[in-house]
């Protein structure tokens, strides 16, 4: 009899670790969920542009294609960040006035960033490296992030403008 009053109690334990276990992970869905509205109202409040699939989708990052990163880049007004998360093997022409943090690197030197809700635009070699940077940051609590779809080798200052290149 004590035998099976042992394994009960063992029973229920497991039960309630697998319910605790699956109210935590519905609480980071919540939070991720709440951050995900933020992001999305303070792109609102600084009258940015909000991608239809950004809120359709729950993504939380923007894409730019890079024409309109650049016209953010370009405005001598605008205030934003660009990072560049492109390989320290990469030897391509690199966005004057970009940060290099390689993707590699990001997760320990993301502070780097000073602000949290100022826009942050993200670019790599073919834009691939900068979307884990983008969902990495937003990870880390960035609000308004975009990645330049296409990366570097599709930037039109190096089409146009050489003085552009840093």
């Amino acid at each position: 009899m004590s035998i099976n009053f042992l394994q009960a109690i063992e029973f229920m334990n497991n039960r309630l670790s697998n319910i605790e276990n699956g109210i935590a992970r519905i609480e980071d869905k919540l939070d991720f969920s709440i951050q995900l509205q933020r992001n999305h109202l303070i792109r609102i409040k600084n009258g940015e542009d909000v991608d239809d699939s950004m809120i359709l989708m729950g993504r939380p990052y923007n894409d730019l294609s890079p024409e309109q990163a650049y016209k953010i880049y370009s405005d001598q007004d605008g205030d934003f960040i660009m990072i560049d998360v492109s390989s320290n093997k990469y030897q391509g022409k690199r966005i004057k006035g970009a940060v290099h943090i390689p993707l590699e690197e990001l997760n320990r030197r993301y502070a780097e960033v000073q602000s949290r809700t100022l826009p942050v635009l993200i670019v790599s070699e073919q834009g691939l490296r900068s979307i884990q940077a983008a969902e990495l940051l937003v990870k880390k609590g960035f609000f308004n992030i975009n990645n330049v779809s296409g990366g570097l080798k599709f930037w039109p200052a190096f089409k146009f403008k050489q003085a552009e290149v840093g």
